[in-house]
């Protein structure tokens, strides 16, 4: 990864985009990729695209989600302590203890996820952290201080943790992995495109940062509506299953550094997946196998089952520890990704019919 890339990546990533409220990080995300397509525009709700060729009416789309998971603001107490709900699947169990920003009417407020002392707590009887019971203090003593700081009902909330790099960048660990990396690695797709010299896709391709996946594909239902691809390839993140305590007969076997993840699942047409599989054999590119029941759970069932059928399949990211501060992922399988994305495109075939039965 070059600097300009690199400097990006930690750029997108730090900049806190929950579920909603995502614009801010779509200014950085389209400002990065407009060099690279003809033209780009954002819908009413936030989803960004970057389009090359964009009057060819076979329309092929490449696209992550740009939300990350947060909380709300829920209820304020009497002595200022601030009660939340989930802004998508926030996980509360590593709340206490965690500092969080608050963006208020009045800028951002700094908080933290406070809990009990361990000396007070009985050993057996102790309280688990719950979404009942987990609050933040904000050092305000009133309800009416906590006012006066801009921060309501319905204040969003998100964690502080920046992007880091273990092993000499063998991994990258942060908050928002999920799925904001695919927003960078779409971008560098898209880069990588510009800058081939001898390609020139004969197709539109559609590079979408969909907003609002978190809380049940909505942005990309929406921008599906409005683009009307004629295929879709989504990239999102999976379970690295190789860390302590996942079940592998559950979740299957996938482990970061062995390389993308294909999913076979009834939203996957197969025979998209099958070519995905021979452009990875072809180019000598590692990957990985998943199944999934009934739908795969992210913005491939969102175009899969929509405008009468988009041909759709799934590229995954192995993650550690995902819906936490420290999302991690291997810099090896981020661009075995990009690269996988990249030669799909240029060996695909203009008014390509990928139908079962012709």
């Amino acid at each position: 990864m070059d600097q300009h890339s690199k400097d990006f990546l930690y750029k997108y990533l730090n900049n806190h985009s929950p579920t909603g409220y995502e614009a801010e990080g779509q200014k950085i995300w389209l400002d990065y990729i407009k060099p690279y397509v003809d033209d780009t525009f954002v819908d009413n709700y936030g989803t960004a695209v970057g389009v090359v060729n964009p009057d060819a009416p076979y329309k092929v789309v490449i696209e992550a989600h740009a939300d990350e998971i947060s909380w709300f603001v829920n209820y304020i107490s009497p002595e200022g302590y601030i009660y939340v709900i989930r802004n998508g699947g926030s996980d509360h169990q590593i709340a206490p203890s965690k500092r969080v920003l608050l963006h208020g009417e009045k800028g951002i407020v700094e908080g933290i996820f406070g809990w009990p002392a361990i000396h007070t707590r009985k050993p057996g009887k102790e309280a688990n952290p719950t979404l009942e019971n987990i609050f933040i203090d904000v050092g305000a003593e009133s309800k009416e201080e906590v006012e006066e700081l801009g921060i309501h009902v319905g204040t969003v909330i998100t964690y502080e943790d920046q992007l880091h790099e273990l092993f000499n960048g063998r991994y990258y660990s942060g908050r928002a992995l999920d799925n904001r990396i695919g927003g960078f690695m779409i971008a560098e797709v898209a880069r990588r495109i510009k800058e081939e010299k001898d390609y020139t896709p004969p197709f539109g391709l559609y590079i979408v940062n969909a907003v609002q996946e978190e809380v049940g594909l909505r942005g990309a239902e929406m921008i599906t509506q409005t683009i009307k691809p004629n295929v879709a390839i989504v990239t999102d993140v999976c379970h690295d299953s190789s860390a302590p305590m996942y079940n592998k007969q559950l979740e299957g076997d996938t482990k970061g550094g062995r390389g993308p993840v294909l999913t076979f699942a009834p939203a996957v047409q197969n025979n998209l997946l099958k070519m995905l599989i021979n452009t990875a054999n072809e180019k000598e590119i590692p990957f990985q196998r998943a199944a999934s029941s009934r739908v795969t759970g992210t913005d491939t069932d969102a175009f899969a089952y929509s405008n009468g059928g988009v041909p759709s399949a799934l590229i995954s990211l192995p993650l550690k520890y995902m819906h936490t501060t420290v999302e991690t992922a291997h810099a090896d399988d981020i661009e075995n990704i990009i690269k996988l994305m990249h030669e799909f495109i240029k060996q695909l075939e203009n008014n390509h019919d990928f139908r079962y039965i012709k």
